[in-house]
């Protein structure tokens, strides 16, 4: 699908800019077979793949489990459940004691594991609460694009759970660098175990009535392996099944029909031995292909274990020694499974205790590959963990987790002591854990006010003595960590290559946003057959540095004035490294030749958080016209655009206008769905910042525009999330009218 960064599959190659070179070679393919090979045996007429040593990047499988408790696998103490698989690979691989999920639910955690920030800097920081979902955006750049820059076929298997729900926009795993994508979207929709759909790339495809989609999405990951394990690129995996997420939904119980347990139990039971069944038919795929020894694969958990739909958690002991559950900021909550698997490479029976977050998986993955990992992460790698020379993996200062979740369960707020609604932080520094509770939802609170648990980890793995009293200097330290580990907004440093355009010319950046030098740097821009796209500045450069950029403005040519939308592919190349990235290029519309109303005239382009953009009298996820009128106050406004955080919609103004006038806010129809929400509305004139809105809520009602908008070419109305949560940010225009000069 077009995006601004999308790396595409195959070599680069486009005018101007010969094929780049390939990353690896790898084992012959084979057909996919019907079932699941036995461990070490190919399907029939297969050969494995001749012995030797390998050179070329290994191929990488990250396996992530959704609410796998630290207790809940028999390598970490489980007796009742058996998972002999996953057990297997710790006793052939590498087991993590202290290896901790990025949030205590999985949006947040999910979000930081794909892009190598902690939740006090990740774009996504709190789990959807109705009105919309966390997305990630063109800058958010995940493991997937790295590893594309390398080469790596990607491939995603399972939940995503970042909004919207459809399939042309930046925050589709196909815009996020996966290459093939089977799965979910939607947070909610990955709660269905048998749905009527799941999506295929960018497209709905329809399920057979009743079918369980944990399988159907397994055998499309072994699919990926069949048809990659003969290269000629190294690929990466990234199954991300719902199991054993509620409800406890599973086609059979299998060995524990007989337990005297509840149905939930047992469902749950099996659901983990069912997730251990797919671990281990992914590495007998594996070894069937005779490609196991230039393998990674990582298995771990977005975080501690749930208790809905009826599972007693503690009937498993399923979080072990470790207090609390999913959604608790004690170790329960976030110290999860990581278990790491490649024989010949990672030693068998090897233990870490080196505290590793999940966002270390970018730069870990990046290191193991030799892609290009981006410098502005929160992340260390671990690869010399893997690799057998741990004494030089380099080490946190401390690691931080955020909590904002209003869902609610009664162990997890219990432990809570019932603040379970309440903002939390926790902070792990050396032997010390500090968890704290602001008096409401909100951070910004004096620090007096918030409670403070302080825990001496090295004596008390299980937080059952608060010292805090006794250690006043020790919270005031980590109170001060704590505080510098949050920013409001974390704007990145540009990473790769994107593309730009105005309606009239494209503009391509290739930015090295790395930590060291980009030799040799080429960039070269295909337009469709009888466009031209002519190059305004340079597109070599013979070193760019780190934060450094290649920036070529292109002036487009359509064949007519009559053209319509068209598809740019930018390709740059800095020798060891390729990129690609497609762009949706439509020539501007004519600009208005009289006063009238924003929502009349055609948009250059739209972008929306969730749903689409309404016009006029639309409010919810339709388009325009279904809804009733925009309302603030009981005033009905018949014209305006509906918006949902992060948006931006721009107008081309020719400089023909004089005057914008609005209202901003959120309207009464969203304000009626829940108080939550709060944005803050920009307006950009050719790229320059006009004016800046307070923070929008329901309670502060609209803000009124009267903005001076002479000379101004392309009018961008923008909408931003102001308090790190997009549930309930749907923000409305009113009556968004231009008075030509």
């Amino acid at each position: 699908m077009p995006s601004r960064r999308h790396f595409l599959a195959g070599s680069a190659a486009a005018a101007g800019l010969a094929a780049l070179p390939r990353a690896a070679e790898a084992a012959p393919a084979e057909a996919a077979p019907a079932g699941v090979a036995p461990a070490g045996v190919a399907p029939a007429g297969v050969a494995p793949a001749p012995a030797g040593e390998d050179t070329a990047p290994p191929h990488l499988v990250v396996i992530l489990a959704d609410d796998l408790g630290y207790g809940d696998l028999g390598a970490y103490g489980q007796k009742l459940i058996t998972t002999p698989r996953i057990d297997r690979l710790a006793s052939e691989g590498l087991r993590f004691t202290d290896a901790y999920a990025a949030a205590a639910v999985c949006a947040p955690s999910r979000a930081a594991l794909l892009t190598g920030l902690h939740t006090g800097h990740a774009a996504v920081r709190a789990n959807p609460d109705g009105g919309g979902q966390g997305a990630l955006g063109a800058g958010d750049t995940t493991f997937a694009e790295v590893l594309r820059a390398r080469g790596y076929r990607t491939g995603l298997f399972g939940k995503w759970g970042f909004g919207p729900e459809a399939g042309d926009q930046p925050s589709h795993p196909g815009a996020r660098g996966f290459e093939e994508f089977h799965g979910y979207i939607d947070h909610g929709h990955a709660h269905q175990y048998r749905p009527s759909y799941l999506w295929r790339d960018g497209v709905k495809e329809p399920l057979p009535a009743g079918a369980y989609a944990p399988t159907v999405i397994v055998e499309s990951a072994l699919g990926f392996i069949d048809a990659h394990a003969a290269g000629p690129d190294p690929f990466l995996l990234f199954l991300t099944p719902n199991l054993p997420h509620a409800p406890s939904e599973v086609p059979d119980v299998g060995a524990y029909a007989a337990r005297t347990w509840t149905q939930e139990n047992k469902a749950h039971a099996a659901q983990i031995s069912l997730l251990d069944a797919q671990v281990g038919a992914v590495v007998d795929r594996l070894t069937a292909h005779g490609i196991a020894d230039r393998t990674v694969v990582l298995v771990a958990s977005d975080n501690g274990p749930h208790e809905e739909g009826g599972v007693n958690p503690d009937l498993f002991d399923a979080n072990g020694p470790l207090r609390g559950y999913k959604r608790n900021l004690y170790e329960g909550g976030v110290r999860v499974p990581l278990i790491a698997w490649s024989p010949g490479r990672i030693a068998p029976g090897t233990v870490s205790d080196r505290p590793t977050p999940l966002y270390d998986l970018l730069p870990t993955l990046a290191d193991l590959a030799g892609a290009p990992a981006p410098a502005d992460i929160d992340g260390l790698s671990a690869a010399p963990v893997l690799t057998g020379a741990p004494a030089t993996a380099p080490l946190h200062d401390h690691l931080y987790w955020y909590r904002d979740e209003q869902g609610v369960t009664a162990r997890a707020n219990a432990q809570d002591g019932g603040r379970a609604r309440k903002v939390a932080e926790a902070i792990r520094k050396d032997r010390w854990k500090g968890v704290r509770f602001a008096p409401a939802r909100d951070r910004t609170a004096p620090d007096a006010q918030w409670r403070f648990e302080l825990y001496d980890l090295a004596a008390d793995l299980g937080e059952q003595r608060d010292v805090a009293a006794a250690n006043p200097a020790v919270v005031a330290s980590l109170t001060t960590l704590l505080r510098s580990s949050w920013s409001d907004a974390h704007p990145r440093r540009p990473w790769g290559l994107t593309v730009a355009s105005d309606g009239v010319t494209a503009t391509t950046t290739l930015a090295n946003g790395t930590s060291r030098a980009w030799r040799q740097a080429r960039v070269a821009l295909t337009v469709p057959a009888g466009w031209t796209a002519t190059p305004t500045g340079p597109v070599t450069a013979a070193s760019l540095a780190p934060g450094a950029r290649l920036t070529t403005t292109w002036k487009i040519a359509a064949p007519d004035p009559g053209s319509g939308p068209a598809v740019l592919t930018a390709r740059a190349d800095t020798g060891a490294f390729r990129f690609t990235a497609a762009h949706p290029f439509t020539p501007l519309p004519a600009p208005p030749t009289r006063d009238g109303h924003l929502g009349d005239l055609p948009w250059v382009s739209a972008t929306n958080g969730w749903g689409p953009v309404e016009i006029d009298r639309s409010n919810g996820r339709k388009e325009g016209g279904d809804g009733t009128p925009i309302a603030f106050g009981g005033v009905t406004y018949a014209k305006g655009l509906g918006v949902h955080a992060p948006s931006e919609v721009v107008y081309h103004l020719g400089g023909r206008a004089a005057r914008f006038t609005a209202l901003v806010g959120i309207d009464d129809f969203s304000t009626r769905q829940s108080a939550a929400g709060a944005t803050r509305a920009v307006i950009r004139g050719d790229g320059r910042t006009l004016l800046t809105t307070p923070t929008l809520t329901g309670a502060s009602g609209p803000t009124a525009i009267d903005l001076d908008v002479t000379g101004v070419r392309l009018l961008h109305l923008v909408v931003q999330d102001a308090n790190s949560n997009s549930a309930f940010d749907h923000t409305s225009w009113a009556r968004p009218h231009i008075t030509l000069a």
